[in-house]
């Protein structure tokens, strides 16, 4: 398909909003052909944005981490991803995910009835993503509208209108199917914690290739280490270490795909103060030695 694709890499703030505007003022809708094995290490990184998401996965197998949720989907299904959740995307291996997204007002403008009656609810909901199976009824409708929605995306001449038109037919059905008035608002507990959450991940990101303690983390964040704990469990599905050193490893990656620096020099700029120790945490991580992983990259590179 003749369609545009994406980045290996997310770009995000350190907030971890991504920083690239999908779409523009006039037209707040864009779509996106990707492949998972594309990415650096077949993942899409931790991020959120104000806009609302659809992945439709049309290969392969996804392991999709929402908020505080890790599960899989399958070929044939899809997702809705609500405004300014924590996501992340990966796959053993190659993974087709034709994905789009959008701002809350291309659906309606947000002075409107429409906006305010059948748009704001669910932004406001506690709601953070609905997975699609085709085994239901009302979803595999909604993954119908999907797959026409990236069918149109072929048709120049007239896709906004028609992308605009079935965008508000696949709003109706997940709307009508969803009750929102039993779906209480997103809390300021919630927020609160993901907010905390994103601060100390943010801070790790400033401070990755220096040593951090919990106590250290705990002191900057003004909560308790067993908070941060539970917070990293809850939402992450990690322990504040595991991401640190994750951080340091993809760091590391794009330092050996990036520049020619010596190997013992990026382990020492992203923090491991043993080579060894760094060498062998990056295989057991990407399978793949830090002289491979460059390797690799070069050979990518230059075809």
């Amino acid at each position: 398909m003749n369609f545009e694709t994406a980045y290996s890499r997310i770009s995000t703030d350190e907030n971890l909003m991504e920083t690239i505007q999908h779409g523009s003022s006039s037209y707040p809708f864009r779509f996106y052909y990707e492949n998972l094995a594309l990415f650096d290490f077949n993942c899409v990184e931790w991020h959120w944005h104000t806009e609302l998401e659809f992945v439709y996965i049309e290969s392969g197998t996804v392991t999709l981490w929402i908020g505080e949720k890790q599960f899989e989907l399958s070929e044939g299904n899809g997702i809705f991803i609500n405004s300014k959740v924590l996501h992340r995307f990966y796959s053993p291996a190659e993974a087709i995910i034709p994905n789009f997204l959008c701002m809350p007002s291309f659906i309606a403008p947000q002075d409107s009835l429409i906006y305010q009656k059948y748009v704001l609810p669910v932004l406001s909901s506690s709601l953070a993503y609905q997975v699609f199976h085709v085994e239901t009824r009302w979803q595999a409708e909604v993954v119908s509208v999907m797959k026409q929605i990236i069918a149109v995306q072929e048709h120049i001449s007239s896709r906004e209108l028609a992308t605009a038109s079935l965008l508000q037919r696949l709003w109706l059905v997940l709307y009508e199917n969803t009750d929102f008035s039993r779906t209480p608002c997103r809390t300021d507990d919630s927020a609160s914690s993901q907010a905390r959450l994103q601060l100390i991940m943010q801070y790790i990101h400033q401070n990755y290739s220096q040593d951090i303690s919990l106590n250290e983390l705990s002191g900057y964040a003004g909560i308790s280490k067993s908070t941060i704990l539970n917070l990293f469990h809850k939402y992450l599905h990690l322990t504040p270490i595991h991401y640190l050193i994750n951080c340091r490893l993809n760091e590391a990656a794009l330092l050996l795909s990036k520049t020619e620096k010596k190997v013992a020099t990026v382990s020492k700029e992203t923090g491991f103060h043993n080579v060894d120790y760094f060498c062998r945490l990056f295989k057991k991580h990407y399978h793949l030695t830090p002289t491979e992983y460059r390797k690799k990259k070069a050979s990518t590179f230059g075809e």
